[in-house]
């Protein structure tokens, strides 16, 4: 019945074994090393990374007799005193149920004594925090001119709530959230020294339930062992935590890139039999999409990862603008699953949320569940067909022998000759391109189309519009509107005819002086100018259809 839980048995005796905060450790060691230790030392981060460990390591190292590259040596009377508890120069206070100022004036009265046994006298002071004004105000003499003997070593979750005046006489230290990997790489050599079975799946499940904090993973672990009874495996962490393995949100990923719905709820219904934490798959799914979005961006972020392969593949079937989608709703759905009246259909209403939203989903569907072309639209330069067939109207100057050539690249050069004739702002328009890449276009006239390319040319002047990211969505609009794989090649060069943007210019400035004419000829103005003096303001004056587009 001497059995003794794995956060206590495994807690780190020396700076070396601490996992995680080694900006921290080296700081001290190098403190150590120089002979420069602070009087106060203060300890943030989350609850289970180390602060009090970190504390009593350097209370050992302080006090060590023996140090062994500036670590406590473990073998002397003062670390041995330390590890057992039996170290009389070692005040250990938990804030937490010692608020009151005379608890604090207590504790301090025998700060000015010397050391019993040991080289310095040490107050380490928990959950710091916890104090009230009152205890605050004594502690901070006694730290602002404390006696030579003293060191005080605090430790706090929350510093925001410690005064100003007390983190001024400290040096403080915030230690970090440990990452997956490390609470997992951990919890393996552990096992390893325990002789334990276990999977490395498992592991990360327990590592990333617990969120960053060493001694709650170990915590876990614990459980996981009697749960499992000596064999740690991912079945029976799924159970004990609730939660799924990964593979099924994988499969819910490839659903996704093929955007097939069916199959996307088929792979729900089967999760549904293991009675899952829908809001935990909706944790994995974030967690998975975050790191394909780090992975295309960067590739190299794959290679330390253990599902690295997973990775890479999925992060080749999405494009970027469908991960920042499914993150951005799956984030938001997170809030809207607990109003759902059924956990599964709420999840399942945000993976479908994701199909929904996505412009491809659309298209891939069959041509039978498309609305009907209204009769008006059928005027409109048709998607598809043969590329010398969109034109609205056929330019005078072209022969009837040329255009009934239309399967000839020749022919089809020949036919595009007067640019400026071709109806390519119709075709933008069609397109219903935005933002940089209706820019893009905006900029060029049509050049040349055959059956294996488009090419445009783009105004010398607006070359710095140019780049990767509007070209290749520029290509796939166009590949969608002639329904073929065209290549598009732009060339930069002096654009003898009006482009999109020009005309789209020349027309608003006639618009514009339209109205200010309208205004100006209006008898009701001109009455106003001769009866009370009145003027228009110049720059007042818009026309009709810009005033309602920007309502």
């Amino acid at each position: 019945m001497n059995h003794q839980v794995l956060a206590r048995k495994w807690r780190p005796h020396n700076f070396t074994e601490i996992v995680g905060q080694e900006h921290v450790s080296q700081s001290l060691i190098n403190a150590l090393q120089n002979d420069r230790l602070h009087h106060a030392y203060l300890f943030t981060g989350t609850r289970g990374v180390g602060k009090t460990t970190i504390a009593r390591i350097l209370a050992k190292a302080i006090n060590c007799e023996n140090l062994q590259d500036y670590n406590p040596c473990g073998q002397c009377a003062a670390c041995q005193a330390l590890d057992e508890g039996r170290f009389l120069d070692l005040i250990e206070v938990d804030a937490a149920s010692r608020t009151k100022v005379e608890d604090t004036r207590d504790l301090l009265d025998n700060a000015q004594y010397a050391p019993n046994s040991g080289r310095y006298k040490i107050y380490l002071i928990d959950e710091v925090h916890m104090l009230s004004t009152h205890s605050f105000n004594a502690l901070l003499k006694t730290l602002e001119e404390p006696p030579e003997h003293v060191k005080f070593l605090l430790a706090t979750t929350d510093p925001q709530k410690i005064p100003v005046t007390v983190l001024s006489r400290c040096l403080q230290f915030n230690l970090k959230r440990l990452t997956p990997s490390q609470i997992s790489e951990q919890m393996a050599y552990i096992l390893g020294e325990e002789k334990i079975q276990f999977e490395q799946d498992a592991l990360r499940l327990i590592a990333r339930a617990a969120d960053g904090s060493m001694r709650d993973g170990l915590s876990l672990l614990d459980q996981a062992i009697v749960f499992g009874n000596n064999v740690v495996s991912s079945d029976t962490v799924s159970q004990m935590l609730g939660t799924i393995a990964q593979l099924p949100v994988e499969d819910l990923l490839h659903c996704l890139a093929q955007r097939d719905a069916q199959k996307l709820l088929q792979t729900v219904q089967d999760m549904a039999e293991l009675s899952p934490d829908f809001a935990d798959i909706l944790q994995q799914i974030l967690y998975v999409l975050h790191r394909l979005t780090l992975v295309q961006l960067v590739s190299s972020v794959a290679d330390a990862e253990e599902d690295a392969q997973m990775l890479r593949e999925l992060s080749a079937v999405f494009t970027a603008e469908e991960l920042q989608l499914y993150y951005q709703i799956a984030l938001m759905g997170q809030k809207d699953l607990s109003l759902a009246p059924e956990p599964r259909a709420g999840f399942e209403m945000i993976m479908l949320r994701m199909l929904a939203f996505n412009p491809q989903f659309s298209d891939a569907k069959p041509q039978a569940q498309k609305p009907k072309v209204a009769q008006a639209d059928m005027q409109k330069p048709k998607l598809g067909g043969n590329p010398a067939q969109i034109k609205v109207a056929e330019p005078p100057a072209v022969s009837k022998t040329v255009a009934k050539s239309v399967n000839s690249p020749i022919a089809i050069t020949q036919s595009i000759d007067t640019r400026a004739e071709l109806p390519w702002h119709d075709m933008v328009d069609a397109m219903n391109l935005t933002g940089l890449t209706r820019e893009l276009a905006n900029n060029c006239i049509l050049g040349l189309v055959d059956d294996q390319q488009c090419q445009l040319i783009l105004d010398t002047k607006q070359a710095q519009i140019r780049s990767s990211r509007s070209e290749d969505k520029l290509q796939a609009a166009i590949q969608t509107y002639f329904g073929k794989p065209l290549k598009v090649v732009i060339k930069t060069e002096t654009v003898g005819s009006d482009t999109p943007a020009v005309k789209n210019h020349k027309e608003k400035l006639n618009r514009q002086q339209e109205a200010v004419d309208a205004i100006d000829n209006d008898e009701n103005i001109q009455a106003l100018k001769t009866n009370f003096d009145a003027r228009v303001i110049s720059g007042s004056v818009e026309p009709v259809e810009n005033i309602i587009e920007e309502k």
